[in-house]
C-alpha cells in the first residue's frame, strides 16, 4: 500500500522561511530511517504558494490562478510517498516524524489508489497502458 504524506503549510513556511539546520539534520536523519527501512519512494519540501499557480477547471475553459493562497492550513508545504503493509504502519512512521515547523503541526495521510482499486473501468487495456507508462517512468525514458 503507498500512501501520499502532506506536510501541511504554516505561515512561516509561506513566508518563505527556511527550516532551521537542527530540524533539517532531523528530517535527514528520519528520512535515512525511511530509506533503510525500504519503505521511502519519494520526498520533498515545496516553495511557498506564492511561488505557484492553481489552473481552475470549468468544463472545456481554464483559468490560471497565481499564488499566493490565503488558506495556510490547507496548503501543503513538502511530502514523502511511502510504501507499507498498511495504514496503521503509515500513521507509525508519521508519528516518528520530527515536527515539522516550529509549535503546531499537521501531516496528513492519504492512501494512494492502486489499479485494483478502480474495478472493471479500468480495463485490461487501460492497465496495460498504465504498466507501460510507469515502466517508462522508472527507466527515465518518456
Amino acid at each position: 500500500m503507498r500512501f501520499m504524506i502532506l506536510v501541511k503549510a504554516s505561515k512561516a513556511s509561506e513566508a518563505g522561511q527556511m527550516p532551521s539546520e537542527r530540524l533539517l539534520a532531523e528530517m535527514g536523519k528520519y528520512n535515512e530511517e525511511l530509506m533503510k527501512a525500504g519503505v521511502l519512494r519519494a520526498g520533498e519540501g515545496l516553495h511557498p504558494s506564492a511561488k505557484g499557480a492553481r489552473v481552475k477547471f470549468s468544463g472545456v475553459t481554464r483559468t490560471v490562478v497565481d499564488g499566493p493562497f490565503p488558506e495556510t492550513s490547507q496548503l501543503v508545504a513538502g511530502f514523502w510517498m511511502i510504501e507499507v503493509k498498511s495504514r496503521d504502519e503509515a500513521i507509525e512512521w508519521v508519528k516518528r516524524c520530527p515536527n515539522p515547523h516550529e509549535g503546531e503541526s499537521e501531516i496528513e495521510i492519504r492512501q494512494v489508489f492502486e489499479a485494483e482499486d478502480f474495478g472493471a473501468e479500468f480495463t485490461p487495456e487501460l492497465r496495460e497502458a498504465e504498466a507501460r507508462m510507469r515502466e517508462k517512468i522508472a527507466r527515465g525514458r518518456n
